[in-house]
């Protein structure tokens, strides 16, 4: 073998090993499969699902600013600025019971930089009709307006609920724990537990609802009935409440009526005004019942939609009271929703 072919076969040689090591330098790892987010549509918009499982998540919110104003409204001003952040979270998935459903709502409610408050809004679990934890009461569920107090203290309780819905039907049942601050009616503290049931009926252009609620603490019961009618361009909203005495649902007086007119002038604006007359005000000496003096609530709201998703209300109202002063107040609202 001649020198020449040495050379030849070294060098080819080395351009063979060379190679070998370049293919090796350049294999990539298999890469790890990625799952991305997917869009659930089983439950309506805003749906996604929770990445490896079938949990369908939504997100949502409001961002609220107001300018509130009356008569020594914060301390001795009579205008105040407040401020609220909300962002609530809707889980589901299909069960051989139904939907599952889990609700959370964070709040947090801004007064200034030093009085602020981060508060559990809702926090519940719903399935095949059944409702537990933390939620709002069917006392909550008022006219759209402003001028109407259709409901007394806090509207949020650690329930346990059914409901039965059949389409334009629905009636249902809660027990409530009562536990919040209530001193309204002479010696009284947090309550015990109130039951709460209502039943509502919708029909073409007219839907009314009938609500009554028992206080066990206080033996006290408060009925309240609303009743709505689509009339022209808007909807005529018309309420009565009876209490037999102060009670957690209702303690504004012994009997009241309320009315209103939402009268939508097109898609972006629309006009409430609304009436609420208040008899027998004032609570009997030992509180188990209702004596005497009366007042009303007469003012209007209006809402306009500045673009999607960003929304204005300004309500002013008028109160007066025998034997009170009477006052002006209200709020203008920016909402941004999300």
């Amino acid at each position: 073998m001649t020198i020449r072919t040495i050379l030849f076969a070294s060098v080819a040689a080395l351009a063979a090993a060379s190679g070998a090591r370049a293919a090796d330098a350049i294999v990539a790892a298999e890469p790890e499969p990625v799952e991305y987010v997917r869009v659930c549509d089983a439950y309506g918009t805003g749906y996604f699902y929770i990445p490896g499982t079938e949990t369908c998540l939504s997100i949502g919110g409001y961002i609220r600013t107001e300018v509130r104003f009356g008569d020594n409204i914060s301390g001795d001003s009579d205008v105040n600025f407040w401020t609220r952040g909300q962002v609530t979270f809707q889980a589901k998935n299909d069960t051989e019971f139904g939907t599952l459903t889990g609700v959370m709502t964070l709040r947090y409610n801004a007064d200034n930089a030093s009085d602020q408050e981060a508060l559990l809004d809702e926090g519940y679990l719903d399935i095949a009709g059944f409702r537990v934890g933390k939620l709002y009461s069917w006392w909550d569920d008022d006219m759209s307006g402003e001028t109407d107090t259709l409901a007394s203290n806090e509207t949020t309780h650690n329930s346990i609920r059914y409901q039965y819905e059949n389409g334009a039907f629905a009636a249902g049942l809660s027990v409530d724990e009562l536990e919040e601050d209530y001193a309204t009616k002479p010696g009284e503290g947090p309550n015990n537990f109130g039951v709460a049931g209502q039943v509502s009926y919708k029909a073409g252009a007219i839907s009314a609802y009938l609500l009554a609620g028992y206080d066990t603490d206080t033996s006290e019961v408060a009925v309240r009935g609303i009743v709505y009618a689509d009339i022209g361009p808007g909807t005529l909203g018309i309420a009565g409440i009876w209490a037999s005495g102060a009670n957690y649902y209702y303690e504004e007086s012994e009997w009241t009526i309320a009315a209103e007119y939402a009268l939508k002038i097109n898609d972006k604006w629309s006009v409430t005004p609304g009436f609420q007359y208040f008899e027998n005000i004032a609570l009997e000496a030992d509180g188990n019942g209702f004596t005497g003096g009366s007042a009303y609530t007469t003012g209007v709201t209006i809402d306009y939609q500045i673009v999607e998703d960003l929304r204005s209300k300004l309500s002013v109202q008028y109160h007066d009271e025998d034997e009170g002063d009477d006052e002006v107040f209200g709020f203008l609202r920016f909402q941004r929703d999300f």
